[in-house]
């Protein structure tokens, strides 16, 4: 099974590219510690064929909530990422959606129309 995790940023923040990082970076973690505890062997499995990881683009919060429930609804950990509020944007945003890793089939028939960042 190949295997990866993608991370859904919003366009409507217009996030400076370093703030982008460290919350790609965030949910990234945030998901993998996640599968880690629901199902070790994939955590694992990902990790030793090098952690695919793909970052693509939502518009607002709405369809960032949208794809975290229809993540939900196929059985995929996915994880809501807000901000701490220190910098760039309001304490509570919602910056990113990280799902995964999971089969890179299951989380392609979700996100598989969705533009790379």
């Amino acid at each position: 099974m190949d295997l990866k995790q993608v991370i859904l940023v919003r366009q409507d923040l217009r996030l400076p590219k370093g703030k982008l990082a460290a919350q790609v970076a965030h949910g990234a973690v945030e998901a993998y510690r996640q599968t880690l505890n629901n199902n070790k062997d994939k955590a694992k499995d990902w990790i030793s064929k090098g952690m695919k990881k793909v970052v693509l683009k939502v518009k607002d919060k709405e369809e960032l909530f949208k794809f975290k429930e229809l993540a939900k609804q196929e059985g995929l950990v996915a994880v809501i990422i807000t901000d701490a509020g220190k910098t760039v944007v309001a304490p509570g945003t919602p910056t990113v959606l990280a799902i995964g890793p999971d089969d890179e089939s299951n989380i392609d028939n979700l996100t598989g129309d969705l533009g790379m960042l």
